[in-house]
């Protein structure tokens, strides 16, 4: 029953993560005005905002213009659902959960805007990092997953330190700008968040992947070492990864 709870909890702050991807980028009040159809403009009814139920019954399309929904949208919400009915599973109900529950709907907000925008608003990095050194200094907390304060304090330092260095190199040797500041301050946050020692391990995970990706569009010349790519993305997939194999190997 809990699971389910869980489950439609995380889908309707998965409706808002919706809100936050869309309205974000654009500079637009998050927590004001109620949604409409970005192809009609037409206030969306409260019926045909109901997270997953409201998408799988209207199949896909709005009902005022009949124009094809992002799938995005579906997809945001079953993401962040199914998320919060893991991480109850793992901590239960605990201050750990709701960690993660945060951690979570930053993570997808972050990841969409970027993949679609290539950038990473500092509302949610910054609010990562607060979150990140607050709960450090917290002793009470599952110290196998979170860091003390020196630790967290050591990866907010390291994660930005080492994206900048990466940038001013590749600005040295290419003459122009590589990756963002947004993934310094992304880094950071992840630092903050799971320490130093786990910043090795993302930030190679996190590039071979983005190398995987990309590698099939290098080969067929579709792109070239210098195309722009998110890379907003891949440091969440490796957090993730990293989260996932760490009482195994690291």
């Amino acid at each position: 029953m809990f699971y389910i709870i869980a489950f439609v909890f995380g889908s309707i702050w998965g409706s808002f993560a919706n809100v936050c991807i869309y309205r974000l980028p654009a500079n637009k009040n998050v927590a004001t005005g109620r949604s409409c159809c970005p192809n009609c403009n037409k206030l969306i009814k409260w019926y045909d905002n109901i997270p997953i139920i409201s998408f799988l019954f209207l199949k896909g399309v709005c009902r005022n213009c009949s124009k094809k929904i992002n799938t995005q949208y579906l997809l945001v919400e079953l993401i962040s659902g199914f998320s919060f009915a893991i991480c109850y599973y793992f901590f239960g109900i605990s201050i750990t959960t709701l960690l993660f529950f945060i951690l979570t709907i930053c993570f997808v907000i972050i990841f969409f805007i970027d993949l679609k925008h290539f950038i990473i608003p500092n509302e949610l990095t910054i609010t990562l990092m607060v979150i990140g050194i607050l709960k450090s200094i917290d002793p009470d907390l599952n110290n196998e997953i979170f860091p003390n304060f020196i630790n967290s304090v050591l990866g907010g330092v390291i994660g930005y330190m080492l994206i900048w260095l990466i940038i001013l190199f590749y600005k040295k040797v290419r003459n122009k700008e590589g990756m963002g500041l947004g993934d310094a301050k992304l880094l950071s946050a992840i630092g903050f968040w799971f320490g130093w020692v786990s910043l090795p391990f993302i930030l190679f995970f996190s590039s071979f992947i983005a190398l995987v990706s990309v590698l099939p569009d290098l080969i067929k010349n579709k792109k070239n070492l210098t195309s722009q790519i998110p890379f907003g993305p891949f440091i969440i997939l490796g957090t993730l990864s990293y989260l996932l194999v760490k009482n195994y190997f690291i």
